[in-house]
């Protein structure tokens, strides 16, 4: 398979996704999404892959969400390439490609890693909350930006996020827009672990060393199991993708991208009722 935006390795009964859009801190287009989906498909279908890692090219970022440059009133801009064979997902809007994505990653019967390197904000932010296990550098930096820059994530980025770090503080998360040190998201819940830079790839390999050790099926079973209890979340996620899609139509939410891309306080004041 051939990648324009992610690198996909398969090696020792791993499956890596890399997100390879350094210069724009790994930030995702619908190609990006489109790619990952098709590598994430590709993991869950090979026998011989036990566990998926997700990462960030470089070492400054993780995933920093969507793009805000190809963000248009109406949404963002669609990929520019064919999405490889995946009827329809060259036409979905980029809130629907990313649902998707979050929802594989759950679904997928595998563990799936993700090894926060860098920054982890907003659409990026997400992904990694729904991995089934978090590691992160210690440089590394959480949050979301949504209320700031004109967007939201009313599924999986919020009532997911609250059975992790709890209600307030996932209130908190979302409505303060703060970025949070790898050491205070260990101490929240949010990640598993934190290493040193130069040790994090390492310690994630001696993780799925273990995991490729253990019972795929009872692996799988225990994945579902934990799955069961917050499904629901999907239906919400769905309904709120469908909201995100018409508010990105509107004046609002274009002040809050404008104000991003031109460097200044977005005056929101004028849309409160």
């Amino acid at each position: 398979m051939e990648f324009q935006d992610i690198i996909y390795n398969k090696y020792n009964g791993r499956a890596k996704v890399t997100i390879n859009r350094p210069n724009k801190l790994n930030a995702f287009t619908n190609q990006t999404l489109q790619e990952m989906i098709r590598a994430l498909l590709d993991a869950m279908t090979d026998k011989d892959v036990g566990v998926v890692i997700i990462t960030g090219a470089g070492d400054k970022a993780f995933c920093v969400g969507g793009d805000q440059s190809i963000r248009e009133k109406g949404g963002y801009a669609a990929s520019q390439t064919s999405a490889g064979g995946l009827e329809g997902l060259d036409n979905l809007p980029l809130a629907n490609n990313h649902a998707y994505l979050l929802q594989l990653i759950r679904t997928i019967p595998k563990p799936v890693i993700a090894m926060v390197n860098g920054y982890a904000i907003g659409g990026g932010h997400v992904i990694h909350v729904v991995c089934d296990l978090s590691y992160a550098s210690s440089t590394a930096k959480f949050g979301q930006a949504g209320p700031r820059v004109g967007s939201f994530d009313a599924g999986y980025g919020t009532a997911y996020l609250a059975r992790v770090v709890g209600e307030k503080k996932a209130r908190e998360i979302w409505y303060l827009c703060q970025q949070y040190p790898a050491e205070e998201a260990l101490r929240m819940g949010l990640v598993n672990a934190v290493f040193v830079p130069e040790k994090l790839e390492e310690e994630v390999e001696k993780v799925c060393d273990t995991l490729i050790s253990y019972s795929p099926t009872a692996l799988t079973a225990l994945k579902a199991s934990f799955n069961a209890d917050s499904e629901s979340i999907w239906g919400i996620h769905t309904m709120a993708g469908v909201a995100l899609n018409l508010y990105y139509g509107t004046d609002e939410a274009m002040e809050g991208r404008n104000a991003f891309m031109e460097k200044r306080k977005p005056d929101f004041g004028k849309f409160r009722k």
